[in-house]
């Protein structure tokens, strides 16, 4: 470490806590929530309010795309402006938390119910309630990547609702009731008041970090990996022990760390910060950034926003990434030179193209960083002060979570893609009630293991979606093949490598989820909740028109999905002559520019422009509410083989999410259906064109 980081005291939080302020209670009332805001109204916990409270918060309502523009202080202004509530009234959905009233307010203390802070691992959710003067977080379940960001900034966090009540009531609270019942690791990081005191400590040796005390026991694939990068001690590089089981906390090693332009000037900021001007990054070879979230924002951004300044604002984030990078000789995956304009590539895509091996341990800046877990990598998504952290000490702070496994048995129908497997699951009880939250989800099964390594990806990215800490695909023949074509590596090498990553006979898993491929259909996720699935069968009779068919984003950009798009588009064209419904906007958008070159190489690329189809260089786009694909009204309604479907998350519309064949055959249809191969599809009829 850098300056005098080495000799600094680094003090602890007190024993006892001054926590004074008004609660905020996250309810599913519109009404009540604008009388805490604008009438200064303090309700009393009762069983009543917590039966109102707003469960599954996902951190896209927390702090909506266009607010991660900022990365300072400014963020205070911003918490739960998309936080969605119900109008008692007429059972209309609103947004009641207007531009600093949470810190106008002056509430200290935020509760809400289950499953709190899903979604995205941006950490600009709980730096923005921070900078509001939120210094406590109260609910009945939190989720992973959340809970560690709000330790990291020093944020509190609890299920016990007494809490809440202790601080209206004006009582002081004990800093034990936050860390009783965390590993030592965390325990500390809260005593510290943040993740980059605690780094303080450790490194002049006065934070100790217990070793494992596991002996050799039969492991799953995951607990082999954090096996191996266990760093015993940071001083003189000693990396890897012979076992861990579930629970231990300690420091891994890295193999690749990266960030994207969302998060990047944020660490930085940080970084710069508490290194000083001279700070350099620890091994930057194994540092990647990318710009790749915000490359399409001028074509979603409205004019409002635009007149506001905040197109300005998110293209500053982008000029701060390039210049760190190029002062600490990183990698930058930027936007493509020349007339194209798009990124180079999706983080995500990349990464499993070109860089992960299987057990690698690699963390990302973002939740579908398990996306490179589909050839056996550990691969998962951390926050800010993670990453800027790791900038320094090349390690990350974990406790090894349970796994649970999805056994996938049988074959599945023609037309049934991972993208069903994974809106089957997300509705298992399992998954839906919170239970998976903060787990390892291992994917196997004779269904799995016929997967191509692109369709495991759709699967391992979703893990996302469960709620769990990761997802991986064990490694076998099919991840040496990819490795192999796809990046022309000697096959003795990728056989290596491949080689003992999959679980142990005997390894423990908290539970095991048997599904038969054979009884899934082709499915569809309601609007709201990726987890809202449904058979598309039971959609059909309703003819749920669509205004636009959004095809791509890292889980769907892929080549395996490129083919999916095409095989239903040249079957549409070729046997019926049908394109794109006119009533339709359908855009499809690869997650690289190797899959750009592959569609054209393959002829794709005509064939999506004869269909009607836009085809859009790399990027995230519509998924994040920042390229075209995303709906512009609330009546309309979007379908897309993206992962997430959260409220607001591609626009104020209606979305569907599906199968990259499903999205196709909806383009075709004008309505949610499923491409039945051989059966001529019956477009409904035309409302209107689309000028252009």
């Amino acid at each position: 470490m850098a300056g005098d980081l080495l000799t600094r005291p680094t003090p602890r939080r007190p024993a006892t806590l001054d926590v004074r302020g008004r609660v905020l209670y996250l309810a599913d009332d519109t009404a009540l929530v604008r009388a805490q805001l604008y009438e200064g109204l303090d309700l009393e916990l009762s069983d009543e309010l917590r039966a109102r409270l707003r469960d599954q918060i996902s951190t896209d309502e927390i702090t909506p795309a266009y607010i991660c523009f900022f990365y300072d202080e400014t963020l205070g202004e911003f918490p739960y402006l998309g936080l969605r509530t119900t109008n008692a009234e007429n059972g209309s959905e609103e947004y009641p938390v207007g531009r600093a009233s949470v810190r106008d307010g002056g509430f200290v203390c935020s509760v809400a119910g289950m499953r709190r802070g899903k979604g995205s691992s941006r950490e600009q959710s709980p730096y923005a309630e921070l900078m509001a003067g939120i210094k406590v977080v109260v609910s009945e379940s939190i989720e992973r990547i959340y809970n560690e960001n709000c330790q990291n900034l020093g944020v509190l966090t609890t299920t016990d609702f007494g809490v809440a009540e202790r601080i209206a009531r004006g009582e002081p609270l004990r800093l034990e009731e936050f860390t009783r019942g965390k590993d030592d690791i965390t325990r500390q990081i809260i005593e510290y008041g943040g993740l980059f005191e605690f780094n303080v400590a450790r490194m002049q040796g006065r934070a100790p970090v217990p070793a494992p005390g596991s002996s050799a026991r039969p492991m799953t694939l995951a607990e082999k990996i954090f096996a191996r990068h266990w760093v015993v001690d940071p001083a003189d590089g000693k990396v890897g022990v012979d076992a861990v089981t579930p629970g231990e906390a300690g420091f891994f090693r890295t193999d690749i760390r990266f960030s994207h332009e969302y998060v990047t000037p944020m660490a930085a900021i940080f970084f710069e910060q508490k290194m000083g001007p001279e700070g350099r990054v620890q091994d930057p070879d194994s540092v990647l950034f990318f710009r790749d979230h915000l490359t399409f924002l001028h074509k979603a951004m409205s004019q409002e926003r635009i007149e506001e300044g905040l197109l300005e604002v998110a293209n500053q984030l982008e000029v701060k990434q390039r210049e760190f990078a190029e002062r600490q000789g990183i990698r930058l995956y930027g936007e493509q030179m020349g007339h194209r304009m798009g990124s180079v590539a999706i983080c995500h895509s990349k990464i499993l193209e070109d860089y992960a091996e299987p057990g690698m341990l690699i963390i990302g800046s973002d939740s579908h960083t398990p996306h490179a877990g589909a050839i056996g990598a550990l691969a998962f998504g951390v926050g800010t002060t993670a990453i800027f952290n790791s900038w320094i000490t090349r390690d990350v702070r974990v406790q090894v979570p349970p796994s649970f496994r999805v056994v996938i048995t049988g074959t599945p129908a023609e037309g049934v893609t991972a993208k069903d497997y994974m809106l089957e699951i997300l509705r298992h009880p399992y998954i839906r009630d919170g239970h998976a939250i903060g787990q390892i989800i291992e994917y196997g099964g004779p269904a799995v293991e016929a997967l191509p390594v692109d369709e495991r990806a759709t699967m391992t990215n979703m893990a996302a979606e469960v709620g769990a800490f990761t997802g991986l695909v064990a490694a076998d023949e099919r991840s040496v093949d990819y490795l192999v074509t796809e990046r022309g590596m000697d096959r003795a090498r990728a056989e290596a490598l491949a080689s003992g990553m999959h679980s142990d006979p005997g390894a423990d898993y908290v539970r095991v989820i048997r599904i038969d491929a054979s009884a899934i259909q082709p499915m569809a996720a309601l609007p709201n909740d990726p987890g809202n699935g449904v058979p598309l069968g039971d959609l059909e009779p309703e003819r749920i028109r669509i205004d636009i068919a959004y095809a791509g984003s890292c889980t769907a950009g892929k080549k395996e999905d490129m083919d999916m798009y095409a095989r239903v588009f040249r079957e549409m064209h070729d046997r019926w002559e049908l394109g794109v419904h006119p009533d339709v906007e359908c855009f499809i958008q690869c997650g690289s520019t190797d899959v750009r070159e592959y569609c054209r190489e393959r002829g794709y690329l005509d064939l999506f422009e004869r269909m009607g189809a836009t085809f859009i260089e790399p990027g995230c786009g519509a998924c994040i509410n920042a390229g075209p694909g995303i709906t512009r009204r609330p009546d309309e309604v979007s379908i897309s083989s993206q992962n997430r479907n959260f409220p607001g998350r591609s626009g104020p519309g209606q979305l569907y999410l599906a199968s990259p064949f499903s999205v196709a055959a909806s383009a075709v249809a004008g309505y949610v259906t499923a491409w039945k191969p051989g059966t001529r599809p019956r477009p409904v009829e035309v409302k209107r064109r689309l000028a252009g």
